[in-house]
């Protein structure tokens, strides 16, 4: 299968390309995956905020010495954003509580720089909320106590949150519970037109979970730094660009990328069939996912284009 993954840079890619070869890094039968496959250049030089230098001395330079080892910059801790001590909490409210939602919610209870007041779906009520949070067939049982105090309200180790049913983000009162930022993690509301819908019941910033096609959309470690206060609404890209840019940016910055290609071996997704069974769109897309690996395509060069 297409494993290995394609760099051309003003730098000698053959160590790359060794490495990809090698049998050991092969998925063996037993693993089922979903393959991706993208590529991208341009000038990333802008995106990076790196200056690079693309001469052909510099390939020939870079050939006749031996690679030092690089400082990964894009894996450093980012820096905590400054909060006035006075605001207490910063308080968030989430839309959507499908998996990423749940986990957004497990993060926040272990922290104590913010919590979440609200939860917003309008497919999952209070009862099955409780059920859907406290048993994760990938993360656990939560160690924490949940109980249901009604149809609107869950009690999380002793703290309250509201439940919310609407369909509407501009219906969801988030003003009233004090969200101030959202997580929009339902994968519907992605674009800056159906996001800014929060803002109408009172949040004042607004983080997509998943990629946007035209709201910023930033990396911690590769360009958090380029954000501004006046961005209201963000998105965090997706998983596989968060694999791709901080590896990408360590090369960009120390040889240059012209341009790439990559191939992502992704886990199954809740998009795939458990069984073989019809997808128009994509045939080779409705193969049962345990079963197949299935080649696929994936969005995450937009994040370095824009």
């Amino acid at each position: 299968m297409a494993f290995s993954s394609l760099i051309r840079s003003t730098a000698a890619a053959s160590p790359l390309l060794q490495a990809s070869a090698r049998s050991d890094l092969s998925p063996s039968p037993s693993h089922r995956f979903k393959v991706s496959s993208i590529g991208f250049g341009g000038n990333l030089n802008s995106f990076f905020g790196a200056a690079v230098s693309t001469k052909s001395s510099s390939l020939q330079k870079c050939n006749s010495r031996s690679i030092q080892p690089i400082k990964a910059t894009a894996t450093e801790i980012p820096p905590t954003i400054a909060r006035s001590r006075s605001s207490g909490k910063t308080k968030v409210g989430i839309n959507g509580f499908g998996r990423i939602g749940r986990l957004v919610l497990r993060v926040a209870i272990a922290r104590d720089d913010f919590g979440v007041v609200a939860v917003n779906d309008p497919f999952i009520d209070a009862n099955y909320m409780a059920y859907m949070f406290k048993y994760d067939s990938t993360h656990g049982g939560f160690k924490g106590t949940i109980r249901v105090v009604d149809d609107s309200t869950l009690e999380i180790n002793g703290k309250q949150i509201q439940v919310v049913n609407k369909r509407d983000p501009a219906e969801i009162p988030w003003g009233d519970y004090g969200a101030e930022f959202v997580v929009e993690s339902s994968g519907v509301f992605t674009t800056l037109a159906k996001a800014s819908a929060h803002s109408k019941g009172g949040a004042k910033k607004v983080v997509i979970s998943a990629p946007s096609a035209d709201a910023p959309m930033f990396v911690v470690g590769v360009n958090e730094k380029t954000y501004k206060p006046s961005m209201d609404i963000v998105s965090n890209a997706s998983c596989t660009t968060n694999c791709l840019a901080p590896l990408a940016k360590v090369v960009h910055e120390e040889f240059g990328i012209i341009e790439g290609l990559m191939t992502t071996v992704h886990a199954t997704t809740a998009t795939q069939k458990p069984v073989d069974g019809p997808s128009m769109k994509d045939w080779r897309g409705g193969r049962g996912a345990g079963q197949n690996i299935i080649p696929s395509s994936t969005g995450a060069a937009k994040f370095f284009r824009n």
